[in-house]
């Protein structure tokens, strides 16, 4: 039990802050939805899109790689100044690219007017990937403390840019309050762009990660070694193309709308309205995300830290029982009270008409996140090789699904295939697990909530409940009876104190 509470204190750390965080983050969006209309926020929805799967390219599985070899501390800062290295020099190389041919980028994905955006993303694809590196370092050395305060710290400076850029800035210059400082604010603030502010936000943000890691910087040193980086490259390139499928998965359908969609799908929506729609309502699904987010952070060092230990199949067959539970009971939680959570972040009602794909998106994140927690066994066994085909396979799976279904049903194929690319990775590393590593898991038991959850949501959505109070109520009230069941029923693997 005490490595279980071990793992538990530490995804409490990562997890509290980081949805602490987000939270606060997430409150952007009430703000970006009431300032601004859908087609503004479009460019911004898919550019993330690219960044997140450029991010990938960019750290090419050394993230993984730097807690396998670096697990010994008389080996730690080798590795680190090595990996380091090399993730510097690609993301500079690589983002270097993008801004000399920034013009020509923005041409392509057809906002021919936003090359500066795409510079500007550049710059933070390469902060956030080199910055991985120390974060892996501080996760390594159990300094979880320090992680989340600095990620919230960015998050909070984040928000107050985005209230200084598009609020402050907006009222000083349209002479509301301190109109002395109009000279000052017109420098660098020009209302006809103001939605690429929100990227502005981010992109200072991030540079200021070099101040806030400046101890994890201090003692590197560039290393080139051929001879120490073939193993550990040899051990990393899987991954990296494991990492690029899954995020591919989950990006797949911002980065493709605009082609895929047929035009005027949606009466009276452009397709670019169609995109901005679907990205805000998209980040309701970030709350099971950052979860899952926040469990990897603490799970992937202590599944490293146990895989030689022979109780260890036990110990995660525990861990993915009570994994599969609480995200169960967050499915739930959230997909039930959707016209609550819509009516408090999405302010204008053309958001609303996209919620329908909340579930499925949960219920994608849901099966990834099983995904992450089998994933284990070709990691420890150095078998990352299954990795890479289990995620190629999945995105194989979105891509046919969303080129199938999208055509046909609008942007919810997109969340019904990520749910059931997940599912279908899920079931792969489930199978070959068993063969190569076995562990005892409750697949009943995983089943059996899993399905209670999905004809509970189901039911929930067929009935529509107009008065706001009312649904808000009833629908707490199943949420609450449905984590009475859960305790009842577990109660007894429960700790003692823990225990009625």
């Amino acid at each position: 039990m005490s490595v279980l509470k071990k793992l538990a204190s530490d995804t409490a750390v990562y997890g509290i802050s980081t949805m602490l965080g987000r939270f606060l983050n997430y409150l952007l969006v009430a703000l970006h939805t009431k300032l601004f209309m859908a087609d503004e926020l479009a460019v911004q929805v898919q550019l993330y899109a690219y960044a997140g799967l450029s991010l990938v390219l960019y750290t090419f599985g050394m993230e993984t790689a730097f807690f396998r070899f670096a697990r010994k501390e008389e080996d730690r800062q080798q590795y680190y100044n090595l990996i380091l290295t090399a993730v510097i020099l690609v993301s500079s190389l690589g983002s270097g690219i993008l801004i000399l041919n920034a013009n020509q980028v923005a041409s392509y994905i057809q906002y021919p007017e936003n090359a500066h955006l795409v510079r500007w993303f550049a710059l933070i694809m390469a902060t956030d990937a080199i910055v991985s590196i120390p974060f892996a370092r501080l996760r390594l050395e159990g300094k979880g403390k320090k992680f989340v305060i600095i990620r919230v710290s960015n998050i909070l400076i984040n928000i107050s840019l985005n209230l200084f850029f598009l609020i402050i800035c907006r009222d000083i210059h349209q002479g509301k309050y301190l109109a002395f400082l109009q000279p000052l604010i017109a420098i660098f603030y020009d209302p006809s762009h103001a939605p690429d502010y929100i990227i502005m936000a981010n992109l200072i943000a991030n540079l200021l990660f070099f101040w806030m890691l400046r101890k994890e910087f201090a003692d590197f040193r560039m290393v080139l070694n051929r001879k120490i980086f073939k193993p550990v490259w040899v051990y990393a390139y899987p991954i990296m193309i494991m990492n690029a499928a899954a995020v591919l998965n989950m990006l797949f359908d911002r980065a493709v709308m605009q082609f895929l969609l047929p035009p005027n799908f949606y009466p009276g929506r452009t397709t670019k309205e169609a995109i901005g729609i679907y990205g805000q309502c998209y980040k309701l699904s970030i709350f099971m995300n950052l979860a899952i987010q926040a469990f990897k952070y603490a799970a992937e060092p202590f599944f490293f830290s146990k895989g030689e230990d022979k109780n260890a199949p036990p110990v995660f067959a525990r861990i993915m029982k009570f994994f599969i539970i609480i995200c169960v009971l967050m499915w739930v939680g959230i997909s039930i009270n959707l016209d609550l959570l819509a009516e408090l972040f999405l302010k204008q009602k053309m958001y609303h008409e996209a919620l329908p794909i909340v579930p499925w998106l949960l219920a994608g994140f849901l099966f990834l996140g099983i995904y992450y927690n089998l994933a284990a066994w070709f990691k420890l066994t150095d078998k990352t090789q299954f990795g890479t085909y289990f995620t190629l396979t999945g995105a194989t799976v979105t891509i046919l699904v969303s080129v199938f279904l999208v055509p046909t049903i609008g942007y919810l194929g997109f969340a019904i295939a990520f749910a059931t690319s997940g599912l279908s990775m899920a079931a792969l590393c489930y199978y070959f697990g068993q063969k190569y590593y076995p562990v005892p898991y409750d697949l009943k038991s995983a089943l059996g909530y899993i399905i209670m959850g999905a004809v509970l949501i189901a039911i929930s959505n067929h009935f529509d409940i107009a008065h706001l109070g009312v649904s808000v109520g009833i629908h707490m009230l199943v949420f609450l009876l449905l984590i009475a069941l859960t305790y009842w029923k577990e109660m007894k693997a429960l700790p003692a104190r823990l225990r009625l």
